[in-house]
């Protein structure tokens, strides 16, 4: 079989392995279970998607769907829920695929999840509910793991496809107002379990077009903003207002909302978009741009569609990109798409410490993206008239293990070597964003300007709440979510004293 059969082919093979199981009247054993192959995500072929922005993972068809979930053994103490951070009982949805009960298996993820189709594309379930799952564990590979995520995806895809999407329904009005700053995973939670309860709520969002990182963040081969668009519909079927281009603190000052604009809780989820950048000699040239604007700019702005795109971008033919995690390996796979001849990766620890999903890592392989471990940038070459020509790097070997519990990268003296390039994309991470922090008296934040909140997402403010990437630092949409979620229940309880 080639490296990337069709989704036809793996659909019929999963038929025919359903056959065979289903010729035989005896429930499945355990053992029996743990032998069905771990069913492979339909892709598009690397040749092709390089040259289309279009989703590359193509989903489970029903019979892979069902064949995938046969693998769960249904363990009574569940690890798996343990290991979601908005606890879906994930054995219950499986056995309704098993059962063919679509309609079951995603009423049982939405009780808790409201983002299924975004969660199942792009949570690292590998680390989370995945990671705990008996059978990898009794296979001794977390990679074959139940695909959690992948059977997430397929009955939220199953649910859209078969126009079964129904706004939550909502209590009577209690005459209480909310404010959610921010529209991403966190406040598009916060937002959708607050109106539940009656209470109106007012979404403000920076941008033009609200989604937060689930739009400007992640590309579009990774996630459709499709979906993102339907989850935002669906809460306006609710009721909830959003208000874009608005930009709290400074269109309007926090404090005003409740002093002034009559709102009884403010929930806070601006995210954490202030990219970090290396500080080495060179990063001012024309061609080194943050993976936050460059992503930004092809997302949200459409810079990849040429002729009708709302932003400019820099044309580049070789580029390297500095890091290791998801955001660097989007970067690198969009350059791609935009054109680059020459796309590299510049990480100085192995691939085993990388922080990107192993996914994401071997799709951007897949691609032709070229990958230089223990090496990192040490500056950036211009020429006279300031734009960018090279990149001079260091080798590194790894040392004792730091406080992430990764063996720190130990420079190899002497070892520089040069890459001839026109672009450097920065893609290390990213901190807290400072904007409201710095325009509201009394809020209390910790030294990298997470805001500091309780167990409950209070902060030092009375009636204002957070969540998210602003509290956790840059973390994943489901772990987003659950601060939400939290945060959520904790204003609803306000509002009823």
């Amino acid at each position: 079989m080639n490296a990337h059969p069709t989704k036809d082919s793996l659909a019929a093979e999963a038929e025919q392995r359903l056959r065979e199981i289903e010729a035989s009247s005896k429930p499945l054993k355990p053992k029996e279970r743990l032998k069905i192959p771990l069913q492979a995500m339909p892709a598009q072929d690397p040749s092709v998607r390089r040259r289309n922005i279009s989703e590359v993972a193509l989903g489970y068809s029903p019979e892979q769907a069902r064949l995938e979930a046969l693998r769960c053994l249904q363990c009574k103490n569940a690890p798996c829920i343990a290991g979601c951070p908005v606890r879906i009982n994930i054995p219950a949805f499986i056995k309704a695929i098993i059962e063919g009960n679509n309609a079951e298996a995603i009423a049982i993820i939405k009780r808790t999840s409201l983002l299924p189709a975004v969660c199942g594309r792009v949570c690292p379930q590998e680390v989370q509910c995945q990671a705990p799952c008996t059978v990898g564990r009794t296979l001794k590979d977390v990679g074959l793991a139940v695909s959690i995520g992948r059977l997430e995806r397929f009955a939220a895809d199953w649910e859209q496809a078969e126009h079964r999407t129904k706004a939550p329904p909502v209590k009577p009005a209690t005459g209480k107002k909310v404010a959610v700053i921010g529209s991403g995973p966190a406040g598009i939670t916060v937002a959708a379990d607050v109106r539940r309860e009656g209470h109106a709520v007012t979404i403000f969002e920076a941008f033009h077009k609200p989604g937060g990182v689930m739009v400007y963040g992640i590309p579009e081969f990774r996630l459709p903003k499709l979906i993102v668009q339907k989850e935002v519909d669906t809460l306006k079927a609710m009721g909830v207002e959003l208000v874009a281009n608005f930009v709290v603190g400074r269109t309007r000052a926090l404090h005003d909302l409740l002093d002034k604009d009559g709102f009884d809780a403010v929930f806070i989820g601006t995210g954490a978009g202030l990219p970090k950048f290396m500080n080495i000699e060179g990063e001012n040239l024309v061609g080194v741009f943050s993976a936050n604007e460059y992503l930004t700019r092809a997302n949200l702005m459409r810079a990849y569609d040429l002729g009708k795109a709302h932003t400019p971008i820099f044309r580049s033919h070789k580029v390297a990109v500095l890091g290791g995690g998801n955001v660097a390996m989007d970067a690198a796979r969009m350059a791609v798409r935009l054109g680059a001849e020459e796309v590299h990766i510049v990480y100085r620890r192995t691939e085993v410490e990388m922080p990107a999903r192993v996914e994401e890592v071997a799709h951007a392989r897949e691609e032709g993206i070229i990958f230089h471990l223990l090496q990192n940038a040490k500056r950036v070459l211009g020429n006279a008239e300031g734009r960018v020509t090279g990149l001079e790097c260091l080798k590194y070997r790894l040392g004792e293990p730091d406080e992430s519990g990764r063996r720190r990268p130990v420079e190899i003296p002497g070892s520089e070597l040069v890459m001839p390039l026109d672009t450097v994309i920065v893609a290390i991470g990213n901190e807290s964003n400072p904007l409201i922090k710095q325009t509201t008296i009394g809020l209390d934040t910790d030294r990298w300007g997470r805001i500091i909140v309780d167990e409950n997402g209070k902060t030092s403010l009375p009636r204002v709440y957070a969540g998210g990437d602003i509290v956790l630092g840059a973390a994943t949409v489901i772990l987003a979510m659950g601060e939400g979620r939290r945060a959520a229940a904790a204003i609803n309880r306000l509002l009823v004293q």
